[in-house]
């Protein structure tokens, strides 16, 4: 191993090393711990060489030999779950060299290309000595990102365990390369968790800990980011390291194709006992949030706003005029946009009293002051009462971002395995109390 594996040492076998300390710690207290890893390990087919007059894929010896680290890091470390994203599954022999080194390593892997043949797509793989897997399912978002998602249900095989299951999420977001975009992977998440909830309502599951793992290509500035957090999802990594919502600027995880340095790889958790609002009312919060942003990037004051939202003559926003500021917003009226469906839904979130126009005060309420994802207390967990079943849940108890000076915000110039950092998190179970799946309340 080289000198700057060597050096890298502080974060190897967090995997192995987290399972094992963990069952013989804990084993009094009947406590488990696992761990996940998500890496977006950059395709050769996007791995720009010479200035990018050239790509990785035309060089097999060098994409060959980068996998190979790649997996002899992830094999090294040896997670309980591996989500793996630009993952080159139009190239068979690099699509057998994973399925091989991980089998003989005692993975089952799961694999998923993007539609419309794009080349590259999802793999994930959990350790048959740590999970049963109950059930494995594909979701094709069918937009202009050609974009997929994994959903793997698992049961957990350690001691103390039987019974105990978990779902979890691979996926790989649109980049925004424009703000049009942006509405695209709102709805991607969207249609993710729509997808996820259908599929425990089909199958009676009870509330379990669902994990969201990938590259969401979104900071946590982002509205992505706020919308899964209304939802009740926390950040693995922020929840570790005690970081808050306003903690954008402690870490990174990728260097964009422009040279930017960001936060956009996560493992999401969401445990049994968070109280979760309706989906379609976090969905409406998160495009009236787009609404304001938008709004105020052309330094209008919520008065100002009204103003020019409202009709002639009038104290009141109109439908009408409501859709016309959609319009000029570049909301609507594009192949990306909102559709009409889905503007009269914003409507009816918006119209809170139903007469039809939106006074100054629903405007203020509704749109521009809407409570957000960072006024959240997530050590509250509100609605829980004696009458709530116990069930069990995740804590998380470590994670880590390799290389390590993407911890402290930095991108280091030596670091050839990837333009994404990879992620791993351990995570120990937990008693906790049944909260309702789904608030009624929007």
């Amino acid at each position: 191993m080289s000198s700057y594996t060597k050096k890298m040492g502080r974060i190897s076998r967090i995997g192995s090393y987290a399972i094992a300390s963990s069952i013989q710690e804990n084993q009094e207290q009947q406590q488990t711990c696992i761990t996940c890893t998500t890496f977006n390990i950059l395709a050769p087919i996007y791995k720009r060489l010479n200035h990018e007059s050239s790509r990785e894929s035309e060089f097999r010896a060098k994409w060959l030999a980068r996998n190979h680290r790649i997996l002899d890091w992830l094999l090294y470390e040896r997670s309980s779950i591996i989500c793996l994203q630009e993952f080159w599954v139009g190239n068979e022999e690099l699509v057998n060299l994973y399925e091989k080194r991980l089998g003989d390593a005692g993975y089952i892997s799961f694999k998923l290309g993007r539609t419309n043949n794009r080349g590259d797509g999802l793999l994930i793989a959990v350790q048959k000595e740590c999970f049963k897997v109950i059930n494995y399912k594909e979701l094709h978002f069918n937009d202009c990102g050609d974009r997929v998602a994994q959903l793997l249900h698992v049961e957990l095989a350690f001691p103390f365990t039987q019974g105990i299951e978990v779902l979890i999420v691979n996926t790989h977001l649109l980049f925004p390369h424009d703000s049009s975009l942006c509405l695209v992977r709102l709805n991607q998440v969207y249609k993710m968790l729509q997808y996820v909830e259908s599929y425990q309502k089909e199958n009676q599951l009870k509330p379990l800990p669902i994990m969201l793992c990938g590259d969401w290509n979104g900071s946590k500035r982002g509205n992505i980011y706020k919308f899964l957090r209304s939802q009740g999802f926390v950040s693995s990594y922020d929840t570790a390291h005690h970081y808050t919502d306003a903690d954008a600027h402690k870490w990174v995880s990728h260097r964009n194709h422009r040279g930017n340095i960001c936060a956009v790889d996560f493992i999401w958790l969401l445990n049994p006992d968070k109280y979760r609002k309706l989906l379609k009312a976090s969905w409406s919060e998160a495009v009236f949030g787009m609404f304001k942003y938008l709004l105020r990037r052309a330094s209008l004051t919520e008065k100002d706003a009204f103003t020019l939202l409202k009709a002639d003559n009038e104290d009141f926003i109109t439908y009408s005029g409501f859709c016309e500021a959609l319009r000029q917003l570049n909301l609507t009226g594009h192949c990306h946009g909102l559709s009409i469906d889905e503007i009269k839904d914003l409507w009816v979130q918006a119209d809170n009293d139903g007469n039809g126009v939106l006074d100054y005060k629903e405007f203020l309420q509704q749109i521009w002051n809407q409570k957000g994802s960072d006024e959240r207390d997530d050590n509250n967990n509100e609605h829980v009462d004696d009458s709530e079943e116990e069930t069990i849940g995740f804590s998380v108890k470590k994670a880590v971002l390799f290389p390590p000076e993407v911890e402290k915000g930095r991108w280091p110039e030596n670091y050839s395995l990837s333009d994404h950092a990879r992620l791993t998190v351990a995570f120990s179970t937990i008693k906790m109390r049944c909260s309702q799946m789904i608030s009624q309340n929007a």
